[in-house]
């Protein structure tokens, strides 16, 4: 299995992005539980264009606020912390690493205020947008504890 990053995966962050924007049912709805990967980077496109895009970039490539979190090749969720980062200590060798930051800090000020199933939704996407592809394997904590991030 290839994990390259490509031009593909930019354009479907750009529509989750563009996709968020507009109104969807599930977007809000707490108790929605995708059943496969691909609902969940679905369901997950729509909750980075809510929560995570004003920080990290429409296509995940980073700002001035946070950093990127597509393309690996160029410095997306870096194994160790950047020195310049304040909230992040932890190594992100396994998606389980980078979940377990993520509903500690995120959103900044709002951590903790998605659901499990919602933040996992949004690591789907931006496994996808990585190149990463469960097929229709739902992830899960469990998954993500013995899913390492490819290099």
């Amino acid at each position: 299995m290839s994990f390259k990053i490509t031009a593909f995966s930019f354009v479907f962050v750009a529509l989750g992005a563009f996709v968020a924007c507009h109104h969807n049912k599930h977007a809000a709805d707490a108790s929605f539980n995708p059943a496969t990967f691909p609902e969940q980077v679905s369901h997950g496109g729509e909750l980075y264009g809510q929560h995570c895009a004003k920080c990290h970039g429409d296509s995940g490539e980073g700002t001035d606020k946070a950093p990127r979190v597509v393309d690996l090749k160029k410095g997306a969720l870096p194994i160790d912390p950047p020195a310049d980062r304040k909230a992040r200590k932890a190594r992100f060798v396994t998606v389980a690493n980078v979940a377990d930051f993520v509903v500690k800090n995120m959103p900044p000020k709002k951590a903790g205020t998605l659901t499990t199933e919602q933040y996992l939704a949004i690591l789907a996407f931006d496994l996808k947008a990585n190149g990463v592809d469960l097929g229709q394997d739902k992830l899960t904590l469990e998954k993500a504890a013995n899913l390492t991030i490819p290099r």
